[in-house]
């Protein structure tokens, strides 16, 4: 009779799980949720750290911040990029904070990014604050293209908004993207009583440079808690804005997935139709959400992956990476955590009311400085 040795079992190291995947989900490689939804497109947050004090965000004093070692190092974020490109069907991955510039190793974190087997398209959130001296750096390294916030041109107003007078530095860096960048896009928060009138002469400002600009709704993700509904700006009020000095039509390029509907921009000029002037994007997260057709997954800065930006859980992946997990395991972890997805984020379409948990809705404790946009 032939013996044969089958070994001990393999026990999972101390601090790596031992996962198993649903059994209702199907065996598929990609980051699939129950609702039919695939995750493509990851947003890495690098720090919680930020060098504006938006009021939307963060409270005049700033939050505290992570301690260094619970942040992902750049060896960790380049692994976990990697096991999404190469084992997950991501095939976007967009850098954000917090301020991201404030990462000294961003160039790095970039360029070994770009030189994964599976690169993705690599992008960019950022203040812009620094970025004129930057923007060569990280376009050499292979950063693809960028966002930058700004709401107002307006110095005195960006200074309400941003509690800091760096206007000056953003437009510098904006201008550095231009030079550098084939494609720039402008995020926009409006606040009423604020900068809500600012919006068509922005939007005059990013036509005429070539950018395309995003008004974003405002979110319940300040540090205050305090978002209200009833004062928040919404896509309707947006259009109308725009409306008073631009005609706005329906993009007839398909939306795929992305956060904003898009709108070719014509001069009002009276005629059928008035000269084409570029594109013009709303995100509509709280009004017209477009949770159906989320293709995004996120990490936070220390390694957590979020399935929403509204989620109230996280999986982690930095314990088990730094507790000898290899990528198989870390691939199931993600696997895992997209697959509990909820079908939305629970935030009512009715335009009324400001109390979020009669609408099945409770904000999040993680600000959107910790998240992760």
């Amino acid at each position: 009779m032939t013996t044969v040795s089958l070994g001990m079992p393999r026990l999972p190291a101390a601090g790596v799980p031992d996962v198993r995947l649903p059994a209702d989900r199907p065996a598929t490689g990609g980051l699939l949720d129950r609702f039919g939804r695939v995750a493509t497109d990851l947003r890495v947050s690098l720090t919680d750290r930020c060098n504006l004090r938006c009021t939307y965000c963060m409270p005049a004093e700033g939050l505290p911040t992570l301690p260094k070692d619970s942040v992902m190092t750049r060896e960790e974020i380049v692994r976990l990029v990697g096991i999404a490109t190469s084992e997950l069907g991501v095939r976007q991955v967009r850098f954000t904070g917090g301020e991201p510039l404030l990462r000294r190793d961003l160039v790095e974190i970039v360029a070994e990014c770009a030189a994964l087997p599976h690169r993705p398209e690599l992008s960019l959130t950022t203040n812009a604050v620094g970025l004129d001296s930057r923007a060569a750096a990280l376009r050499e390294a292979g950063l693809d293209r960028v966002n930058i916030s700004l709401d107002t041109l307006d110095p005195d107003t960006f200074a309400t908004l941003a509690r800091r007078p760096f206007l000056a530095r953003t437009l510098a860096g904006i201008d550095a993207a231009a030079r550098e960048f084939d494609l720039v896009k402008i995020n926009a928060v409006l606040v009423r009583g604020v900068n809500l009138d600012h919006a068509a002469e922005l939007l005059s400002w990013c036509l005429e440079r070539g950018f395309e600009l995003r008004f974003i709704e405002q979110m319940p993700l300040d540090a205050d808690h305090a978002w209200d509904r009833a004062a928040m700006v919404t896509a309707a009020e947006v259009r109308e804005q725009l409306g008073t000095r631009f005609a706005l039509e329906p993009d007839e390029e398909p939306r795929d997935g992305a956060p904003a509907e898009r709108f070719v921009v014509r001069d009002l000029d009276g005629a059928p139709h008035g000269r084409r002037r570029g594109r013009v994007g709303i995100i509509a997260s709280v009004t017209e959400p477009f949770c159906d057709d989320c293709r995004r997954t996120r990490l936070t800065a220390e390694g957590g992956v979020r399935d929403c930006l509204f989620a109230h859980t996280e999986t982690d992946l930095l314990g088990p990476l730094r507790a000898g997990a290899d990528d198989a395991v870390l691939a199931d972890l993600w696997r895992g955590a997209m697959w509990a997805k909820q079908a939305g984020h629970g935030m009512s379409d009715s335009g009324s009311g400001t109390d979020l948990d009669s609408s099945g809705f409770t904000q999040p404790e993680r600000t959107m400085s910790a998240i992760g946009g």
